[in-house]
């Protein structure tokens, strides 16, 4: 691992163990860099500002954590994963979620489960005649659909487990990507 990413990530989890604690409205770079030993130069040597640290973590560790479930027999998997990942640092996504300058959370899920959710719609359409512009959209609709599901999960408190929330999510989408696959495949 480089010396970067060994730097990054002593941030990334300086600034996770202040948000067990405080909001991140209220937690400076000094505070930030004091935690893990760091100082401010070699700070903002990596990041602008402490909203890029989080975007930071919000675009590698998640990403991380369904590299190998893309696929439509693993995708639940994926979900799960995520869902388990959100848990697994919640008081860091429920700060953030909860700090109005901090707003990228949703564009980051959204980007994390686009690809996902892409590469099971075009397994379900695999040998249908469906437009790039139809499978987009239906792709865009489960993804927003997703989304949606784990922020309102989020803001809520993460009370119900991921296992719950998954369960439930492949129930009612279960079949219903190929219906709409199929209604939209060219006769």
């Amino acid at each position: 691992m480089s010396e970067s990413l060994i730097t990054k990530k002593a941030l990334a989890e300086s600034i996770k163990q202040l948000m067990e604690t405080t909001p991140l409205s209220k937690i400076s770079i000094q505070m930030i860099v004091d935690n893990c030993g760091l100082n401010r130069t070699t700070f903002y040597y990596h990041f602008q500002d402490k909203f890029d640290l989080v975007n930071w973590i919000y675009y590698t560790e998640a990403i991380e954590s369904i590299a190998d479930y893309k696929s439509y027999d693993t995708w639940i998997d994926g979900i799960y994963r995520i869902l388990l990942y959100l848990m697994n640092n919640k008081a860091f996504y429920i700060n953030a979620l909860n700090t109005p300058e901090q707003n990228g959370f949703d564009r980051y899920l959204f980007k994390v489960t686009h690809e996902l959710i892409k590469n099971v719609l075009d397994h379900v359409a695999d040998g249908l005649d469906v437009s790039e512009e139809d499978k987009n959209f239906i792709s865009d609709f489960y993804n927003h659909a997703f989304v949606g599901i784990a922020l309102q999960w989020a803001k809520n408190g993460m009370k119900e487990s991921p296992e719950r929330i998954v369960n439930i999510l492949k129930d009612i989408v279960e079949g219903s990507m190929l219906r709409a696959v199929t209604r939209h495949a060219k006769r």
